[in-house]
């Protein structure tokens, strides 16, 4: 499977699951869990659908062991912040080192994705696909 689709299918799965929070949020009038939403959504659903879209679009960066190293470390780090943020919203600090690494594991994915993006587009020009 291409990292391209590993992204979109897990933009896909993350907006599914923060609409379903927003929703329980709205029902229950219950917003303590709001910043988790936001992350879900601007990390999982937003940045992951723009990672596998660019990577469709420009085949030059799918290329190579950077975007797989690039997905491991999105993935990772939006799946242990989550339940990590979560936890300390609610309450409960045991996680806190776990959120800690998880930001600093997504932030390195960005680093490594600005990297990639930087490389496939060198100094060439932009190519509309048809």
């Amino acid at each position: 499977m291409s990292v391209s689709n590993n992204f979109l299918r897990l933009g896909v799965l993350a907006v599914l699951v923060g609409v379903s929070l927003g929703i329980w949020m709205g029902a229950n009038e219950n917003f303590t869990l709001r910043p988790v939403h936001a992350h879900i959504n601007l990390i999982g659903w937003a940045s992951m659908m723009l990672f596998g879209l660019v990577y469709r679009v420009i085949p030059e960066a799918a290329k190579g062991w950077m975007p797989v190293a690039h997905f491991i470390l999105a993935a990772l780090g939006f799946l242990i912040m989550m339940p990590s943020l979560s936890l300390m919203l609610l309450g409960n600090m045991t996680l806190v080192p776990f959120l800690v690494a998880s930001e600093f594991m997504v932030f390195a994915s960005l680093v490594l994705f600005a990297i990639i993006v930087f490389r496939a587009t060198g100094g060439k020009p932009a190519t509309v696909a048809a």
